[in-house]
């Protein structure tokens, strides 16, 4: 992402584990672990083996070592990371996104962007639009597909596209290979964290797409 591809979710929680992530998509993999716990099985695995790979490679001298010692010395302690248990309850971000935010979910000011889509645009932060999306029941996005990668962290409710169902907790990865056109499921709204490199490209017929921009 940003820099390199990201098309499958492997691919996102290999370069979660070598720390290769810019910083919203690295709060979008934390938060989706904390949702899905079980899933750090995964990551547990890949640092494992990123762990084995690293002690079989060769050491590599490092160049002006004085210099580089003293610089660090020199550095600035890291600031230390907020105590979860800090934080007060909060039913639908999980704690790394809300240290992330700065604000519970209830507070979020949300702006209206089409019938039935509102948007909270946190800003381009380290290369990505970053972005709270609240879609009303049952409405459908207009079809579309991307000029590079989109990551998408479902908080509370769920929506549907041809690939299947995206509840709390999933992350939709999606490409420029990618063409759709998700749908929110009837029963709730769905709200969702997402994180995008490239914007996105609309698609179908104009027929559909102002269906759907209407809503």
């Amino acid at each position: 992402m940003v820099r390199k591809h990201i098309d499958t979710i492997e691919a996102l929680m290999a370069r979660y584990v070598a720390g290769a992530l810019p910083e919203p998509a690295r709060v979008l993999v934390a938060a989706h672990l904390e949702m899905k716990p079980a899933n750090r099985l995964l990551v547990n695995g890949l640092d494992l083996l990123a762990g084995e790979m690293l002690e079989k490679s060769e050491p590599v001298p490092v160049s002006e070592r004085d210099r580089r010692l003293a610089e660090i010395f020199r550095s600035s302690p890291p600031e230390a990371v907020a105590d979860d248990r800090a934080l007060p309850d909060d039913a639908i971000f999980p704690p790394s996104l809300r240290r992330f935010v700065g604000f519970r979910s209830e507070d979020i000011p949300w702006r209206r962007r089409l019938p039935g889509f509102r948007e909270y645009p946190l800003g381009d932060i380290d290369g990505c639009e970053v972005n709270l999306m609240w879609i009303r029941a049952g409405r459908a996005l207009p079809s579309h597909t991307h000029h590079g990668t989109e990551l998408i962290l479902i908080l509370d409710g769920a929506f549907n596209d041809h690939r299947g169902r995206f509840g709390p907790g999933d992350i939709s990865v999606a490409d420029e290979t990618l063409d759709h056109r998700p749908v929110a499921e009837k029963d709730r709204p769905c709200i969702a964290f997402s994180v995008m490199d490239a914007p996105i490209k609309l698609t179908g017929s104009l027929t559909r797409l102002i269906g759907d921009i209407i809503g």
